[in-house]
């Protein structure tokens, strides 16, 4: 019998040809006939499948954009696309990225076809911080409705399969734990091309962190904790690597912290960069108020760079000095990492 998947996503990646998102997606379609996957996008965006229209992305791999008009409509106009494509494909199967808005529209399929349902999740739903404003609230409520209705649950964590035994009492027989896939071996054995000791030497010292600039990865803690860090190590620099909506908010803090010498912000990197920032900074810092895994610090561990980190995602798991949340605990575990002092605060 032939398996065929229907995938309801957010992530509009799926539609950049270069991205490792798509490179993801087309290696994962390899265990299945066909995977068909609908990715949420607004009929407004300047690029993607709004402009290009449905695309195969490899022999049995296809891309459906919503196209929607409005934002609130992506879940109303995955259910219209999703109910086409399985009348004429045959779908034997269905997922979805996130227990919330996917996880309605492939709930209300799985429903109506009678097709097995998987949900899958990669954030931290149980973390008491996830549910700190009303947008996290509103999606924590979702996955409770959504997850009883699943036929097997896709986790990327030990962590969030014991939140949902413990708390939602779902049938542990049907979590499955998958992490990210992350290429350890090639992260290990990957080259320095790029010394961040040498692109900074006015630091002795040097912490790395690489995030998406967003509120939940809390960066403002570490930039405040940096200002207690250089009053012991006057020398020590901060190199934060991403992108994201509070990047402004960042740069304005570390000017009003006086840090403008001490923290620096890059732009986003390719893996082999990061590879190598990995491999010369003196520590990976990782102050997330929760995360689902953390990629990047496997990635970190992989490149055999020590870890500092609040205890989110798989923090434990790969042997980070596990720091409280707060600026002042931050700086704590900092100074001690830096100082070669391991023991836990």
């Amino acid at each position: 019998m032939s398996r065929k998947l229907l995938m309801i996503s957010t992530d509009r990646k799926i539609f950049d040809g270069k991205s490792a998102v798509r490179a993801r997606q087309i290696g994962y379609a390899e265990g299945w006939d066909e995977v068909h996957i609908i990715v949420f996008e607004a009929r407004s965006k300047e690029h993607g499948a709004s402009e290009m229209g449905d695309e195969q992305l490899s022999r049995n791999c296809w891309a459906y954009s919503t196209r929607s008009r409005f934002k609130f409509r992506y879940p109303h106009d995955a259910i219209r696309l999703g109910g086409s494509i399985i009348k004429d494909d045959s779908i034997t199967d269905i997922t979805c990225q996130d227990p919330f808005l996917t996880a309605m529209a492939g709930a209300s399929l799985a429903e109506r076809f009678s097709i097995p349902l998987e949900i899958q999740i990669h954030a931290d739903i149980g973390s008491p911080y996830y549910a700190h404003d009303l947008s996290g609230r509103i999606r924590k409520m979702m996955a409770k409705r959504y997850l009883p209705q699943a036929d097997k649950v896709r986790v990327v964590s030990e962590r969030i399969k014991r939140y949902l035994v413990d708390q939602i009492k779902i049938d542990e027989a049907i979590i499955e734990v998958r992490p990210i896939a992350v290429d350890a071996e090639w992260m290990k054995n990957a080259p320095v091309i790029i010394d961040i000791r040498r692109k900074y030497p006015q630091f002795d010292k040097i912490a790395l962190m690489a995030s998406r600039l967003e509120p939940e990865k809390d960066i403002g803690s570490a930039i405040k904790a940096w200002t207690e860090v250089v009053k012991k190590l006057p020398k020590a620099g901060l190199v934060i690597v991403g992108e994201g909506s509070v990047i402004s908010d960042l740069r304005s803090l570390i000017s009003r912290c006086g840090l403008r010498d001490s923290v620096m912000i890059e732009p986003w990197a390719d893996r082999a960069t990061l590879a190598s920032y990995y491999k010369t900074a003196g520590l990976f810092l990782n102050v997330s108020l929760f995360e689902g895994y953390g990629m990047t610090l496997v990635e970190a561990q992989a490149a055999g760079c020590r870890i500092v980190s609040t205890d989110v995602g798989v923090a434990r798991e790969v042997g980070a000095k596990i720091t409280e949340h707060g600026s002042s605990a931050i700086a704590e575990a900092v100074i001690q990492s830096f100082n070669g002092r391991e023991e836990m605060p």
